[in-house]
């Protein structure tokens, strides 16, 4: 069974049961009720009678005006004499009971019938033992007992009619349970087409990416269905874009190693056929094979940043060691291509929690680059201080090739390369930036790079949390 299918069924199961349970349990509890209330008729009728009776009496000195009494309290239809025939030729006591569910007895002290409205017991005659309720009247006047009240409720005429109202009762919550579940069975059906429209169309989009397409859903609500939808048609941007990730990495890495393979391949056959020296062949194959060596080293970097394996092995650094250090490390090489590299560091920058390695590692990445940005005669510094939002700000600075504005926005994406960077023959994976990003920001900090255009230089700002995660 489909899901709207079940959904209808389970809602429509849950409103007859809860009519089921419904009917019964009032037809139950309203047939027991009837019970205890025809009770409280006689005990009822019998009090207020008696004391109707009684002022009745005192007022007439005698029972002459009984009848007038008996009719003022809802008893005036007394039936005719035992035996007597109405005028549709049946027993009077017979009508009596047809239409008063209650018969009235009342006797004087001596316990002689004054009165019986279902005229069963003639008047003056010796009084039997009557059932139901017995009350006293009493003369007010004198504050005697005059004589007895007694109301007898008639249980099967008021059984019969109970029954009869329990049916009615029934038909009409019957009835109002099937109108009810018809009402379930249209709400179950609009209910389940909202519940099942979208996970219908969740399961298309599904399908549809499965089968390499792009695919969105509408989001139509703010619940949680649409938040479902919200969040597939991000999963599917997401997907989307590291679809395109995918492809881009696959076609520069085949770039990257189709040159230095070249290369390789050019030199070992020039090698072999006594076209090229051993000396120089051998140079370029170290040279392609480092360059191979850096981009997988990247590539492993990369790979640890897109998995979520980075792990930080933080310790206690003091910034101006880390950066003295660093200084040292690229000297020869700016040194070798004649440019100056200097550090303006104060001495009161405080030690930080940081994974030394990592952060030598982002900041070889950006010196490097900046180094051979540089034209013989350039300049790096190396800068450090602390903001006033409790940040280490790290700059490079360098007055090499610049960055065209157009470049800015791209220059931390993998493999991108500026075009002035392609013209000047500079190497480099285009990695080196992106894999300093993620390792600024493992630590909790940013970078931003900044350049007023061709030929004005670069600088490169990572900005960290003193606390460093500590």
């Amino acid at each position: 069974m489909s899901l709207s299918g079940r959904i209808m069924a389970a809602t429509v199961l849950v409103v007859v049961l809860s009519v089921l349970a419904s009917v019964g349990v009032g037809y139950y509890a309203t047939q027991a009720r009837l019970g205890v209330f025809v009770e409280e008729i006689g005990d009822d009728e019998a009090l207020r009678l008696a004391r109707d009776l009684s002022r009745e009496y005192t007022a007439a000195g005698g029972w002459e005006t009984l009848d007038g009494a008996l009719a003022e309290a809802g008893y005036g239809g007394v039936a005719a004499p035992s035996g007597e025939r109405s005028e549709d030729g049946e027993a009077g006591h017979l009508d009596a009971r047809d239409t008063d569910p209650v018969r009235v007895v009342v006797v004087d002290i001596g316990r002689r019938v004054v009165r019986d409205t279902s005229s069963d017991l003639v008047p003056g005659s010796p009084a039997p033992d009557l059932g139901g309720n017995r009350e006293a009247v009493i003369d007010l006047a004198t504050n005697r007992p005059v004589g007895h009240a007694y109301v007898d409720v008639h249980h099967e005429l008021l059984a019969g009619e109970s029954r009869g109202f329990l049916r009615a009762l029934l038909s009409i919550t019957v009835v109002g349970g099937a109108l009810t579940a018809g009402v379930a069975v249209l709400a179950a059906a609009w209910v389940s087409r909202r519940i099942t429209g979208p996970v219908t169309a969740l399961t298309e989009a599904t399908q549809a990416i499965a089968g390499g397409d792009t695919a969105t859903l509408p989001v139509t609500s703010s619940d949680e269905l649409g938040r479902m939808s919200a969040a597939f048609n991000r999963m599917t941007s997401a997907l989307e874009s590291q679809r395109e990730l995918r492809r881009r990495l696959v076609s520069d890495v085949s770039h990257e190693l189709n040159t230095p393979l070249s290369v390789i391949q050019l030199e070992a056959a020039g090698l072999r056929d006594g076209l090229q020296a051993p000396e120089s062949a051998s140079h370029h194959i170290i040279q392609e094979v480092e360059r191979l060596r850096g981009l997988v080293t990247d590539l492993d970097s990369l790979a640890e940043t897109d998995h979520g394996e980075l792990r930080l092995a933080r310790e206690a650094t003091s910034v101006r060691e880390l950066l003295d250090a660093e200084g040292e490390r690229w000297q020869p090489q700016a040194r070798a291509r004649r440019v100056d590299l200097s550090l303006e560091v104060r001495d009161d920058l405080p030690e930080m929690h940081l994974d030394r390695m990592r952060i030598s590692q982002a900041l070889g990445n950006v010196v490097s680059n900046a180094i051979h940005s540089c034209e013989a005669g350039g300049t790096v510094v190396l800068r450090a201080g602390l903001e006033g939002d409790g940040m280490l700000a790290i700059s490079v600075v360098d007055d090499g090739i610049g960055i065209h504005p157009s470049d800015l926005p791209y220059v931390f994406d993998r493999f991108y390369r500026t075009e002035q960077s392609r013209r000047r023959g500079t190497t480099g994976t285009g990695l080196g930036l992106a894999i300093t990003r993620a390792l600024v920001e493992a630590h909790g900090g940013n970078i931003a790079v900044a350049s007023d255009g061709p030929g004005r230089g670069t600088s490169v700002t990572m900005r960290m949390p003193v606390t460093g995660g500590a």
